[in-house]
């Protein structure tokens, strides 16, 4: 009798053992006390309050260029799609070259936020016109590259407001440095960004000598170092951008832009002497997406970041150094109102 209560006995804890069908709680890793994502059984990296990616979701790469607002829109983005839609993203750091259109075209990129339209070469519309890349819209921002100098300059010099100051040699003479004797010294900067300065300089006749300073932050540096000691310097900048507020700077007036002057651009045939054209930027983004993450697709058509949107970003950025992830996310935080929009 006691032999056949222990058999029923194990038979029963036996039967209930075989109910579980998975129904139950099952508990985090150890050390990580982050639920999963419903239906997904990956759990949050430790410290980390955002959502974990769906496993069974491709990667999305986004495209970084080097300068502070294409990060500050690459992580707000990626901040949304992996907490928002579930992808992971990653980001490639690419200059503004051939290389980025051809890894879109390719499918190992999958979109940039901010192309400037001035920089944008007649080889580069070409994966437009093929159908390999696709213009995915306006970014909201508006953007103007240019010539700039602290207002002090124009202060003290006021014809040098306008290109034409700059084709006196006396006044040419304030901006040169050791490395260029008697030419003025036009400073650019990462040598990968779009500019036609040496184009200009040499097409209007001007006595000055492009030097590269290699970066945006060590344009940054220079410009720093040359307004504490209230000294001049002209370069190559643009709007927005934190620094334009920060140290008061003017865009001097250059000849008007003219569609054939752009031209001259896109063809890179040399031409160019005129100013920088005012950019509606936009956003591209791999053909092959749409069919890879269509609600990424959706998602990056209807992301918008407005010129203001930058403004409010760029200073913590570029001026006091905050980490430009913890800036988007402090973005996100405050603006929900806005990028829910895009996810409709």
């Amino acid at each position: 009798m006691k032999r056949t209560l222990l058999l029923i006995a194990v038979l029963a804890l036996l039967a209930a053992a075989c109910g579980d069908d998975g129904g139950g709680t099952t508990a985090a890793p150890s050390g990580d006390t982050t639920a999963a994502p419903s239906g997904d059984t990956t759990a949050a990296p430790s410290g980390d309050t955002t959502a974990a990616p769906a496993g069974d979701k491709p990667t999305i790469t986004l495209i970084v260029n080097p300068w502070s607002a294409s990060r500050l829109n690459v992580e707000v983005a990626k901040n949304i799609i992996e907490s928002e839609l579930g992808y992971p993203v990653e980001i490639t750091e690419v200059n503004e070259n051939d290389a980025m259109f051809t890894g879109m075209a390719d499918g190992t990129l999958d979109a940039v936020l901010e192309i400037w339209p001035s920089g944008v070469t007649d080889a580069e519309t070409a994966y437009f016109d093929d159908g390999s890349v696709v213009d995915m819209g306006e970014l909201g921002a508006i953007g103007k590259i240019g010539w700039f100098v602290p207002s002090f300059v124009i202060d003290e010099h006021p014809d040098l407001a306008t290109w034409e100051g700059y084709a006196d040699p006396a006044n040419a003479a304030l901006f040169a440095t050791a490395e260029t004797g008697d030419q003025g010294r036009f400073l650019g900067t990462d040598p990968s960004y779009s500019q036609y300065d040496e184009q200009i300089i040499e097409n209007l006749g001007l006595p000055f000598e492009v030097q590269f300073s290699g970066s945006e932050p060590a344009t940054v540096a220079e410009l720093d170092a040359r307004f504490a000691a209230n000294e001049p310097i002209v370069m190559y900048w643009w709007t927005p951008t934190a620094a334009v507020a920060k140290y008061d700077l003017v865009n001097v007036a250059l000849p008007e832009y003219t569609e054939e002057c752009g031209a001259s651009a896109a063809a890179g045939d040399g031409g160019v002497d005129c100013d920088y054209p005012e950019d509606a930027l936009f956003k591209a983004a791999s053909a092959m997406l749409e069919e890879k993450a269509p609600d990424v697709f959706a998602f990056l058509q209807a992301f918008t970041i407005t010129t203001d949107d930058q403004l409010e970003m760029l200073p913590s950025f570029e001026i006091d150094g905050d980490d430009p992830a913890a800036v988007a996310a402090e973005w996100v935080a405050n603006h929900e109102d806005v990028w829910s929009a895009w996810l409709q």
